[in-house]
C-alpha cells in the first residue's frame, strides 16, 4: 500500500473522534511530505469524502529573509542558526494565531507563504495581503494538516543531550564525514533545545502524529540520515526545473543539509511531547500516531503505530 493510502485511511479512522481534527506530518527533508500533504488534501475533498481540508507547512512559518540575516549576525557563532531550518527561525507565535484561527472555526484566515527560491536558496516570507491561500468558515474545517521536518520534535534534559553528542552524534558525524567545527558545537545544540520549548505551543493543537522515516541502512558503517542528502537534492532540482533554476547550487544544498542533521539526531525521537493545554501547571501527553518507513525511492517498507 503506498504512503498516501495509509495516510489516508488512518485519518479516516481517526475523524470520527473530533473535528477539526489536527493532523502533524514529520518526515526528512525530501521525505515526501508537502506531496503527500498535498494529495491528501485532494483526495479527502474528493467524494465520497467531500471532507474541508486545509494544509499548513512549518516553511511557511520562517521569519522573513531580513529577520532571518540578523538572527544569523546575532549569533555569528553558531552555524545551527545561520539560515533558516533549526527551531528557532520560525515565527511561532503566528503559527499558534494561524492554528487558534483554524481551531476556533469562523472567520477568514490568510495562510503564510515561504518562497524558497529567493535570495538565491535563502529564501523569503511572501506579504500576508490577501493574495495567499484563503480558509473561510463556517462551514467548519474536517482536517487540518501541518506538515515539517522537525513537526513534533522535543527539548530533551541537558544529561541526554550531552549523552547524544558523545553517542550517537558522534556516531552518526563520522558516519556522514561531517567536520565538527562546520556543523556545530555542543552550546549551538543546547540554544536549539531551548528554543524548542516555546514549539510545544504548536504541538500541542495536534490529535494524532504521522511520521516518514527513513529505513535503517543494510550496514553498519552507513548512516540512516545519508538518503537525505539524496531527497534534498532531487526536491531543489525539481523546484530550479519549474521555476527556471532559481535556489541552490548542488554544494549549497549539501552544506544545507548538513546544518538540519543534528536536529534529527538528538530531537527527531517519537512518539513527540505535546503541553495539554487543558490542564493545569506544565503537564504533558504522548499523542498516538503512525510511523511509514520508506527506501531511498520513498517506497512503503514497515508501518507502526505509536
Amino acid at each position: 500500500m503506498t504512503a498516501l493510502k495509509l495516510i489516508a485511511q488512518y485519518v479516516l479512522d481517526k475523524l470520527s473522534e473530533k473535528r477539526p481534527l489536527f493532523i502533524a506530518l514529520q518526515g526528512p527533508q525530501g521525505s515526501g511530505k508537502s506531496y503527500l500533504a498535498t494529495h491528501l488534501r485532494s483526495f479527502l475533498q474528493e467524494p465520497p469524502h467531500s471532507l474541508r481540508v486545509a494544509v499548513l507547512s512549518i516553511d511557511d512559518l520562517y521569519l522573513p529573509h531580513k529577520e532571518l540575516v540578523l538572527l544569523a549576525a546575532s549569533n555569528p557563532e553558531n552555524i545551527l542558526l545561520k539560515g533558516r531550518g533549526q527551531p528557532g527561525t520560525h515565527d511561532v507565535d503566528l503559527g499558534v494565531q494561524i492554528l487558534s484561527a483554524l481551531k476556533a472555526s469562523n472567520g477568514t484566515i490568510e495562510l503564510p507563504r515561504f518562497d524558497k527560491s529567493l535570495y538565491l536558496g535563502e529564501g523569503d516570507r511572501l506579504p500576508m495581503d490577501g493574495t495567499g491561500p484563503l480558509i473561510l468558515q463556517p462551514p467548519q474545517l474536517d482536517v487540518v494538516i501541518f506538515e515539517g521536518w522537525c513537526v513534533g520534535f522535543h527539548p530533551i534534559s541537558d544529561e541526554e543531550l550531552l549523552s547524544r553528542w558523545n553517542g550517537v552524534w558522534e556516531t552518526e558525524r563520522q558516519k556522514l564525514g561531517l567536520n565538527l567545527d562546520r556543523v556545530c558545537r555542543l552550546i549551538d545544540v543546547k540554544t536549539v533545545n531551548d528554543n524548542l520549548k516555546q514549539y510545544l505551543r504548536l504541538w500541542s493543537f495536534f490529535d494524532v502524529f504521522v511520521q516518514l522515516k527513513p529505513e535503517a541502512p543494510p550496514f553498519s558503517h552507513l548512516s540512516q540520515y545519508a538518503v537525505v542528502y539524496k531527497w534534498r537534492l532531487e526536491q531543489e532540482h525539481n523546484m530550479k526545473a519549474r521555476n527556471g533554476g532559481e535556489g541552490m547550487s548542488d554544494a549549497a544544498v549539501k552544506s544545507f543539509v548538513d546544518r538540519y542533521i543534528p536536529g534529527y539526531v538528538f530531537f527527531g525521537d517519537f512518539p513527540p511531547l505535546a503541553i495539554d493545554e487543558n490542564l493545569e501547571g506544565s503537564s504533558t501527553k504522548v499523542v498516538s500516531g503512525l510511523t511509514i518507513v520508506l527506501d531511498k525511492m520513498r517506497s512503503v517498507t514497515g508501518t507502526s503505530t505509536f
